[in-house]
């Protein structure tokens, strides 16, 4: 069985936990104890029971207790090597500091006993080897006045980790509520395994003969997470080779599900640890911090929309958004709209500043062609070029009265049931976590999220898919990809905006289908900056890759082609063709 096992989620989960160890017959611990942070509170819930009887009544209270729920858990069953069992004695343990609790398990055993500090601050209130370690390690933090895990260097953690590793087995995990560390002993004297948790999923029991995990019992939430156990576990009965190893002296930092930082094991002379070059095995999330400044490239662009019916349509009329955009970042050296169906046009700038041409066609035809040709030159070159100004945001915004008024239609999220927005603000909340509240750095964040975790499958959606329906099956093509973005953005007050134009893939990539039609992305509106453009379905920041056409609210304001039919018609079809061409000498 685990004899320690620790959780953490993208937003809050609650688990059920089973300790068939405390079953009839079998051979009991010498304790076990739970920690967990309840409601994301810094303050920390500790359940715990030595010499626990046969099926007792707080292991049936942390199996059937919906109250059990945090995005930070720990568990760890006894074997008694050091002290008496007792209350005392049985891990976790909790020390408070800095307006918040620390949580400590330990799995091993020193060969000695930590001789504390001449004058610590932390005293330990059992004798166990654990409890002195944990004493030790909060004496230092507080002597470093460190507030936080977060205001730790990963190396720096890791090197106390090593030093004390030196006298014994030290396979540890710590939790500030917010952070959870990871550290695999040195010598391999106990292994510790991860297991990532990626949606959608239905039911995830993880467990073996002695304990078992329901995560999803009370609810599945389409949240990722990681398991840290010192024993891979079966998945829903079955083995499970997905459970990778922490390396020796690897520390791992996990926050709302995610590797966040790494630091890798130090060559150790005379007891004291030195820095030396060790390979990286876990990679940490990589959030996008800068952009190689791109070239200036200029595009042929060609449009061509075929509309066919089965019936001759006696009367209508149409909105063509196939304009792109010109301004300081982006010139527009040529462009024409050819329409093979005469008629009465005229051409206007929208409410959001899109160039729209109107016709309206009162002669009857069965085909008609729309081919717009563009020659555009793209110049967001460096689409971070903000940062040297040490322009610097955190969440939540404060908008002026009048900035709130102007940017309103870019505030308001989709209408979906409450049930559903709610799970939404906390999978956007996770993202704010995850980066300490920094603006460009949890938009970064989830841009990068939504690229590597959700699938590009075309023919999966439709127009009508909400954003959440695309945040749990986490699937769809780049219209849903922007809408989700969007949404969550809004629902941080944040203003975003739809985008839609054309993007120059490269011949040889992979996505290229995205080049020969349409493609949506979103702009937000950071503060003392203006609209920056994210690009979630290709994880990038918008730079000379990406034409603009049209923005809006959704997709409606920014649809290249719409219209009416008011007389006749029948069966449609519709042909588009989209290409995208960079002319030679500009890339």
């Amino acid at each position: 069985m685990p004899n320690m096992l620790a959780i953490s989620f993208e937003g809050a989960f609650a688990p059920s936990i089973l300790l068939h160890c405390l079953g009839k017959g079998r051979k009991l611990p010498d304790g076990w104890g739970i920690g967990y942070y309840p409601g994301g509170e810094p303050s920390a819930a500790i359940l715990k029971e030595p010499a626990p009887p046969e099926a007792s009544m707080r292991s049936e209270l942390v199996r059937d207790w919906e109250h059990l729920e945090a995005s930070v858990l720990m568990l760890h069953v006894r074997d008694a090597r050091w002290g008496s069992i007792s209350d005392a004695n049985t891990q976790p343990f909790v020390r408070s500091w800095a307006g918040r609790d620390w949580v400590f398990a330990h799995s091993g055993s020193l060969r000695h006993r930590l001789e504390l500090s001449v004058r610590p601050i932390f005293e330990p209130v059992g004798s166990t080897d654990t409890e002195a370690i944990f004493c030790e390690l909060m004496s230092w933090v507080a002597d470093g006045r460190y507030r936080s895990i977060r205001d730790i260097e990963a190396p720096t953690l890791r090197n106390w980790f090593d030093f004390v590793n030196e006298h014994g087995s030290m396979t540890s995990v710590l939790s500030d509520g917010r952070d959870l560390v990871v550290y695999a002993d040195r010598e391999g004297d106990q292994p510790v395994y991860v297991k990532r948790l990626a949606p959608p999923y239905q039911s995830v029991v993880l467990g073996d003969d002695d304990v078992d995990v329901d995560l999803t019992k009370r609810g599945a939430k389409a949240r990722k997470g990681v398991v840290v156990s010192t024993t891979p576990l079966r998945l829903n009965g079955k083995d499970d080779p997905t459970w990778e190893r922490v390396p020796n002296g690897h520390l791992l930092v996990l926050r709302e599900g995610d590797v966040i930082r790494e630091a890798v094991p130090q060559p150790i002379h005379g007891g004291e640890p030195t820095e030396g070059a060790a390979p990286r095995v876990f990679v940490a999330r990589k959030v996008q911090q800068a952009s190689d400044i791109a070239p200036i490239r200029t595009y042929d662009v060609l449009h061509r929309t075929v509309y066919r019916y089965e019936k001759p349509i006696e009367k209508s009329a149409h909105l063509f958004r196939l304009t792109p955009c010109h301004d300081r970042l982006q010139r527009v050296v040529s462009h024409e709209i050819a329409v093979s169906v005469e008629g009465l046009s005229r051409d206007y700038d929208d409410v959001f500043g899109n160039r729209v041409r109107r016709l309206v066609l009162d002669r009857p035809w069965t085909e008609m062609v729309v081919e717009a040709r563009s020659v555009v030159q793209a110049l967001d070159v460096d689409p971070l070029g903000f940062r040297p100004l040490l322009t610097h945001s955190t969440i939540p915004l404060i908008w002026m009265p009048w900035q709130r008024q102007v940017l309103q239609p870019f505030l308001l999220p989709p209408e979906l049931p409450e049930s559903e927005l709610r799970e939404l603000v906390e999978y956007s909340m996770s993202f704010v976590k995850r980066n300490n509240n920094d603006l460009l750095d949890t938009l970064l964040d989830m841009n990068g999220t939504i690229f590597r975790e959700y699938q590009y499958i075309q023919g999966v959606t439709t127009l009508t898919t909400t954003p959440f329906d695309v945040y749990c099956n986490r699937r769809g093509v780049c219209q849903d990809f922007a809408n989700l973005f969007i949404c969550l953005a809004r629902l941080l007050g944040v203003p975003a905006r739809y985008v839609c134009g054309y993007i120059d893939t490269g011949p040889k990539n992979p996505n290229k289908v995205q080049s020969e039609a349409s493609h949506a992305w979103v702009q937000v509106y950071l503060p003392e900056v203006g609209w920056k453009g994210f690009d979630p379905t290709n994880g990038m920041l918008t730079q000379t890759d990406h034409v603009r056409v049209a923005t809006g609210r959704n997709y409606v304001d920014a649809t290249p082609t719409s219209g009416t039919i008011y007389v006749g018609g029948g069966k449609e079809t519709l042909e588009v063709d989209v290409r995208v061409e960079p002319i030679e000498g500009t890339a």
